[in-house]
């Protein structure tokens, strides 16, 4: 692969300034803020004055410059195994921010279809990052793009260790079926400031993308305990991600869309369960398509160039679990029921059944006896998601 050499190395950040101007001068503009008011309802700007302006600051400045290195030394090929243990610093003034895996990385969002330079303008200083409420117990903080594509998330340093090191088996899974829901990890990156504590964070797609239309947002675990989220007021510009209790008594109705939906649920969560990973979301949400969206037929095509690069023959097709994708941004993660547009996809693959977690499920399970909790084996987590996907589904 034409990339720099592997192993921890530190250079000189390029600045971003001379290649974001004219985006901010453009996208900053009266007609941008108009149209974007209406799809970012429920989310709020990180502006000056904002707790956080200064880090995501920082975040945009040094994920440009990160970008920039992968597009002086685009992949020549699939990565190596120098590719997933490469860690990139480079010095800004008054930061420093890490690549992990940088290369590795650049290779994915290439077979994904990912351009460096759009990747780029919506991670770099185009425009402000956005927030919104989480119902997440979880300490981390939670952005999106100024363009709603791409959502990060700081992460611990543990969470980090064990993304990187099931990264080779995450993008192995992804050539194998690449029409899987797990949510597509883009980059892993560390962000230091005045030599002090480094902080992780993640860049992923958003499952919720475009969300103009978008009308109910859920987390899914399969389970009962914490499981509620006490509902917004009627006209309320905040908008939650609802959970599992909130979803009761409610269906997806995918028609002949369901198959395929259970069969890659299955793939999906025997990898997770192979990788001993447990408490991940199943994330969703509805948005009502219009009579002239309803139907399959011409409004869905095969589009395996927009899939990780994989085998075309039917039977090798079939295997993979391939589908008639949506014409649609972010078709991966769309799935068209005959009356509603469904955006699935799996998240938070990070969390080990280690000892922790086992004693954690002693604990609960004293604590909660009869009620179904989220740290459990995972091997029981797996079945339990499928056959609540099973269960409400038709």
């Amino acid at each position: 692969m034409a990339a720099p050499s592997p192993g921890p190395r530190e250079v000189l950040a390029p600045s971003p300034e001379a290649g974001c101007r004219a985006v901010t001068s453009s996208r900053r503009g009266l007609l941008w803020r108009l149209r974007d008011k209406q799809s970012r309802l429920g989310l709020f700007e990180i502006s000056p004055g904002h707790e956080l302006h200064g880090m995501t600051c920082m975040m945009q400045a040094g994920l440009w410059a990160a970008t920039q290195v992968s597009m002086d030394h685009p992949p020549t090929g699939p990565p190596s195994q120098d590719d997933f243990s490469e860690v990139l610093t480079q010095v800004h003034e008054g930061f420093e921010l890490g690549t992990l895996a940088g290369p590795a990385f650049a290779w994915l969002r290439r077979s994904l279809g990912l351009a460096e330079d759009d990747y780029q303008a919506a991670l770099g200083p185009g425009g402000p990052y956005l927030q919104f409420l989480s119902t997440s117990k979880s300490k981390a903080s939670f952005f999106l793009s100024h363009d709603q594509r791409f959502f990060l998330k700081t992460q611990g340093r543990r969470e980090v260790q064990v993304l990187l090191a099931h990264l080779p088996r995450y993008v192995q899974h992804l050539q194998r079926h690449p029409h899987s829901l797990l949510a597509r990890l883009l980059g892993v990156h560390s962000l230091r400031v005045d030599r002090g504590k480094k902080t992780y964070f993640i860049v992923m797609q958003s499952v919720f993308y475009p969300a103009g239309r978008i009308s109910e947002r859920y987390d899914i675990k399969g389970c009962e305990v914490s499981r509620w989220v006490d509902p917004t007021p009627e006209g309320s510009p905040i908008v939650l991600v609802l959970k599992d209790l909130n979803f009761q008594g409610k269906t997806i109705k995918l028609g002949p869309q369901r198959n395929w939906f259970l069969r890659q649920m299955e793939l999906d969560t025997t990898f997770l369960r192979e990788l001993n990973v447990l408490d991940y979301s199943l994330l969703m949400a509805f948005q009502r398509l219009h009579e002239d969206e309803r139907g399959l037929g011409s409004s869905l095509i095969f589009r395996t160039a927009r899939s990780v690069q994989g085998a075309q023959s039917p039977e090798e097709s079939g295997v993979q679990n391939r589908r008639l994708l949506p014409d649609a941004p972010n078709a991966l993660h769309i799935l068209d029921g005959p009356e509603q547009r469904y955006f699935l996809g799996v998240v938070d693959l990070a969390t080990v059944y280690g000892l922790r977690k086992r004693l954690e499920h002693l604990w609960k399970t004293l604590r909660y006896p009869g009620r179904t909790f989220s740290t459990v084996s995972p091997a029981r987590y797996a079945r339990r998601l499928c056959q609540w996907v099973e269960e409400h589904t038709e």
